[in-house]
Formats: structure tokens, sequence, C-alpha cells
């Protein structure tokens, strides 16, 4: 039994599974239909056959250059198991994007929590992606584990930003810190000077989301992280990227653009479920080794999921 069958015996009726399989039901209706298909065409495996699968795996987001080394090592694989068929090979194909994911090591896609005092989280990203619903569906998900949660306004730069956080506080009914002062270092000094003193858990920054200037960016986000160690030198705990799935490879653009400029330590995929391009999750592990926190798998509150890529195979290939 491969890697992809004891996956699928193991998730075929896990909750949380099935919220991976709705929500990547539009890659996969392209993806593995195109790569069943192409068993189907082809009964034998030769050049026309792997050239066809770099188109699927291309189309799927996966990156050229990943897609390139992947090709390569199902050749080398193809040859030293004297692998003929096609339908072995479709199941090979499965196994292998998953080792291609963990071969490096696990990414930990787990939040690292402070041992001590509250949990600062900064959130990055450039507008239009969802950062600021992301932020707001995180803070919905942490106060039902139980967490006391402040949200922090940091986007004084955006129109409406500070407005739509509030909102998102008041449906969650979690406090959130603002402030009239268009510098948003004063904003966050106040949000965990708060969260110092009323002992809450979690922390959650939002800032603004542009990129068009790096040196400006730099400067900001170099300012808000040396506010936040004032109060708390190891902090923050996590700077986290939020990119729209549906942006494709110029979200993989984003992310080295970005951790050029600060240390990102996860990044959150939202719109996941909007795409047909959810192979974006492999390009973003071999491109920028950066792991995903979390994905979007739908448009509901409780439709961020933290990211675990067991259930995300499951829910790509579980029609193959």
């Amino acid at each position: 039994m491969g890697l992809f069958d004891k996956i699928k015996k193991a998730f075929s009726k896990d909750k949380e599974a099935i919220k991976y399989d709705t929500g990547l039901t539009k890659t996969r209706r392209e993806f593995t239909t195109e790569i069943s298909n192409l068993s189907k065409k082809y009964r034998n495996i030769d050049d026309d056959y792997f050239e066809e699968l770099e188109n699927i795996l291309i189309m799927a987001d996966i990156g050229i250059n990943t897609v390139m080394k992947f090709v390569d090592k199902l050749k080398d694989r193809v040859k030293e198991e004297k692998i003929k068929d096609t339908d072995t090979l479709k199941e090979i194909i499965v196994d292998e994007l998953m080792i291609m994911y963990i071969d490096s090591g696990i990414l930990d896609s787990k939040i690292k929590y402070s041992d001590n005092g509250p949990t600062v989280i900064l959130f990055v990203g450039v507008n239009g992606v969802g950062k600021t619903t992301s932020i707001g569906k995180i803070a919905s998900k942490l106060k039902k584990e139980g967490k006391k949660v402040l949200l922090v306004a940091g986007d004084t730069f955006r129109a409406g930003a500070v407005e739509q956080i509030i909102e998102w506080g008041k449906r969650i009914d979690v406090p959130v810190v603002s402030t009239d002062s268009k510098d948003p270092s004063a904003t966050v000094y106040d949000g965990v000077n708060i969260a110092l003193k009323e002992n809450y858990d979690v922390v959650l920054i939002d800032t603004a989301g542009r990129l068009q200037n790096k040196v400006n960016l730099m400067n900001e986000l170099g300012k808000i992280n040396s506010v936040i160690k004032k109060l708390i030198p190891d902090a923050p705990h996590e700077t986290l990227l939020v990119i729209d799935a549906t942006t494709g490879q110029n979200g993989i653009a984003q992310a080295k653009a970005f951790n050029d400029v600060t240390d990102i330590t996860g990044i959150v995929l939202s719109k996941l479920d909007g795409t047909a391009k959810g192979g974006i999750v492999l390009a973003i592990r071999e491109e920028v080794n950066i792991p995903v926190k979390f994905v979007g798998l739908g448009e509901k509150e409780e439709d961020l999921e933290p990211f675990d890529i067991e259930k995300y195979i499951y829910g790509l290939f579980k029609d193959l």
C-alpha cells in the first residue's frame, strides 16, 4: 500500500479532511481529471506522456522549476523500477508529490506560542489578499480554543482598514486596539502594552499592505518590530504573510519579496477554494521553504484551517 492509499483510508471519514475535499474541488476537477485522462490516453510511458504531465503540473501552478525537478525524479524512478504502466505511475505521482513536500524535513505548520506572557503574531501582505479577514478568522478560532485574544489595528494606511478590523472584533466579540495616530508603531505599542497589563494570551497585529517601495516597508516593519521588542524582547513570535491563492505564481513572488524585508515564519494561503491552481502549496514549499500555517477553504468564519499536508494531498487526489 502506497502513502496515498494509507491517507485515503485514514481520512475518508475525517471531518477536517472533508473540508479539504470540499475546498480543493476546483483544483481537483481540473488537475486530477487531467492526470486520469493522461493515463487513459497513454498506455505506455514515453516522452510525450512526460511532456503532457509537465504541462498539467505547471497549469496547477506547482511552478516550472519545481515541475522540472519533479519530472526528472519521476523518470529516474520509472527507469530504476522498470515501470511500464501509466496507471501504476499515476499512484506513484501522488506519493512522490507528498515526498517532495516533506523530503527536506517536515516544516512546522503549528503556531509557536510563547511560554511567558502574550504571543505576538504580526500579519503582513499586499492589499486585497484577505489579510484582515484572515486575522479575524484566526482570532475567532483561537478564542474558541479558550485563548484570550486581542486585535491591533496597525494598518493605518489603507482607507477603511481600521474600521474593517473593528467590525471583525465586534462580530467575534474580541477587543480591538486602535488610535487616531497615523503612526502604526504607536498603535502597536499601545496594543502590546495592554496585552501585557491585562494578561492576554495572543495579540494579532494587522499591518499596512504595500510592497511598491521595499525601503519604506522595511523601515516601517523594522520600527514596528523594535517597538514590540522593547516590551517583549523575544517577540514577534510569528510573522505571517497572507497570500491570495488565486494569484498563483504572483503569490510566490510576494513571498520572496516580503522575505527579503522581514523574517517570514509562516504563510496564510487565503482563497484556496477559489482557484483551480491549488498546486501553489507545493511551489511555496519548493521555492521559498516557508511553512504554510493556515489555508482558506471557504468563505465561512470556520473555513480557515490549520494546514495539514496529508489532508491537503487527500483533498487534491481523493478521486484518483
